[in-house]
């Protein structure tokens, strides 16, 4: 039996490092990473190879870790059930009991912040995403951005890191022109306040239809955007007026998705700062003119030349991204600035990101681009009108639509089913992206995202609530205990005991919940929510396996108190885990 009192929290593999260090005479941490986790838990739960100590030690392999076997059997700790040589690696099997005991401590009392070690204290990182383009509709596009860059953000606050997300809007350029051609032509504010974003793209496209019967519309448009360039208020107070509407839109969705940014600025925000990008370049000697034009050269690393300013002295998204960069080191003094974008645009990043190291910064190494695949539609799966975009919030009410109609047809009596068909269906739609390697195209097909009992959103979300329910009955009806208070009620005391978890089940969960902090530093290192998603499922198919197989709510006392540790383990991981990728992990399906 394992109490509070007498237990030890430990990271297994460090452990086995530091035996390891003691009769190899190897560095701990090379030692701890050359550790590997077998492929199947009965060859052992961890292994260590023996190939990389057979030339000093002047032995082969097979005879090296015969000899560690040997020696570490002789004299290991209680936590470590047995090593084995087996061919060149030696396996360490784990006293189930001492691993059961540590890995229930860690998590229940962790909580919510188990996994969140700290490790980004005193480091500042910038996460921008989403992005969308003002007087446009949020559409399908800038989906990846967001639900990726939102798990970044969070899984970085969660380890502990100063994170500042940014939302980095389109709002300058040439289309403002147009749009206010048209406005001024064809608009009236009363219809576009009723319309919105709506009402702006209507006059875009009359914009365009019109320009190809007149083209002196298109100078007219020129001259607006000269007035905005130069301060002219009326033009100013009409593109802000745009940027408003546009904003309003964008906020239902984000409030829907759950996100909020430390700083919304435009493309706009820079204009100020783009001929000190210009005069820097050129006291450099790096610009270079190329008819008419000015571009920075790139042929020495395999690039195009990134233009810099047009021919009539325009600047392009190249300079304000040069421009933007240099303002947030000068204000926020990051380690990382993160910028997730579509792959298409990595020619962009890597072209600019190589000017400004160019520049001499010794900040540029910090500048990093995460790219992402696109979202794909089947055939028949959702009907467009040619040339219209598919809007998020379309996405977001069909996904909810299907999601309470699977309610109704399952658990018609549920509790407030509009609120859990929300969470439910939204985060399918946000479990579809995240399942995958981020830089694999997403294909959208809702009986798979919307499957309660397949590799999903939907289906981690019901074993949270399982979880909860199980936990929910353990209690009695007048207690008001919270599941995390609940959680470290069960561990604490002289009737915990960490043996009755000495099953293969139990044994499975949790090794899952052991590994869930390296999955989330890994996440973090590659910038790979599916690693985090595909954990999730991994921990809620095997609870749903201990649960099937094991009776929680037994009468024996012992029993019952160690299997409901371990669904209040569960519990806190999923939710965890949920809320890392942006999901809401509701307490009854």
């Amino acid at each position: 039996m394992y109490d509070y009192d007498m237990r030890v929290s430990m990271n297994f593999a460090r452990g086995l490092a530091e035996i390891l260090a003691e009769y190899t005479g190897m560095p701990q941490d090379e030692l701890e990473i050359a550790i590997e986790t077998p492929p199947d838990s009965k060859m052992g739960h961890f292994a260590f190879p023996c190939f990389g100590l057979a030339k000093e030690a002047k032995k082969a392999p097979p005879a090296i870790a015969s000899d560690l076997a040997e020696k570490i059997e002789a004299s290991r700790p209680d936590w470590l059930g047995q090593a084995v040589a087996t061919g060149a690696y030696v396996n360490f099997f784990l006293n189930r009991a001492a691993f059961a005991s540590n890995v229930l401590f860690d998590v229940l009392e962790g909580g919510e912040g188990y996994g969140a070690d700290g490790e980004g204290l005193g480091q500042a990182v910038i996460v921008e995403y989403s992005s969308p383009n003002i007087a446009k509709h949020f559409h399908v596009g800038h989906l990846g951005t967001t639900i990726i860059g939102k798990v970044i953000d969070n899984v970085y606050r969660f380890l502990g890191y100063e994170v500042t997300s940014i939302n980095h809007l389109g709002d300058w350029g040439t289309q403002f022109g147009k749009l206010i051609t048209a406005y001024k032509k064809w608009g009236s504010r009363e219809e576009i306040e009723k319309t919105e974003i709506e009402g702006l793209v209507k006059l875009y496209v009359k914009f365009h239809e019109e320009a190809d019967k007149d083209a002196s519309l298109n100078d007219e448009a020129r001259s607006w955007v000269i007035k905005m360039q130069d301060g002219d208020e009326e033009s100013l107070e009409i593109w802000r007026w745009f940027c408003d509407l546009s904003m309003k839109e964008f906020n239902r969705v984000y409030d829907r998705l759950d996100i909020i940014f430390d700083s919304i600025t435009g493309e706009s925000f820079y204009n100020g700062q783009m001929e000190a990008v210009a005069e820097i370049l050129e006291n450099k000697g790096l610009l270079k003119e190329s008819e008419g034009a000015k571009i920075v050269d790139l042929e020495e690393w395999n690039m195009p030349p990134s233009l810099i300013l047009r021919r009539d002295g325009g600047t392009l998204y190249t300079t304000r991204d040069i421009a933007a960069a240099i303002y947030r080191y000068e204000t926020y003094e990051f380690n990382k600035c993160l910028y997730v974008t579509g792959n298409e645009q990595s020619l962009h990043f890597a072209q600019w990101m190589k000017v400004v190291e160019l520049m001499g910064y010794p900040w540029s190494g910090g500048l990093e681009h995460v790219p992402y695949g696109m979202y794909l539609f089947e055939s028949g799966k959702m009907s467009t009108r040619r040339g219209d975009v598919i809007k998020v919030e379309d996405l977001l009410d069909e996904a909810v639509a299907k999601t309470l109609a699977i309610i109704n047809e399952k658990n018609p009596e549920l509790l407030n089913k509009e609120r859990v068909a929300e969470q439910v269906g939204v985060g399918a739609l946000k479990f579809g992206k995240l399942y995958n390697s981020r830089i694999k195209d997403t294909v959208f097909d809702w009986d798979r995202m919307l499957n309660f009992e397949g590799e999903t959103g939907p289906y981690v979300q019901y074993t949270h609530a399982r979880a909860c329910s199980v936990l929910r009955k353990s209690l009695s009806a007048d207690s008001n205990m919270d599941f995390g208070a609940l959680g470290v009620a069960l561990i604490t005391g002289t009737t915990f005991d960490s043996s009755i978890l000495d099953d293969d089940e139990a044994f499975d969960v949790l090794r899952i919940l052991h590994d869930f902090p390296a999955k989330v530093v890994d996440c973090a290192e590659k910038y790979e929510p599916f690693i985090i998603a595909r954990h999730m499922v991994a921990l809620a198919q095997a609870y749903n396996t201990f649960y099937t197989k094991h009776q929680i709510l037994v009468d024996d006392e012992p029993t019952r108190r160690a299997r409901l540790a371990l669904t209040a383990a569960v519990r806190t991981v999923l939710k965890t885990g949920l809320g890392l990728l942006g999901i809401a992990a509701p307490a009854v399906m």
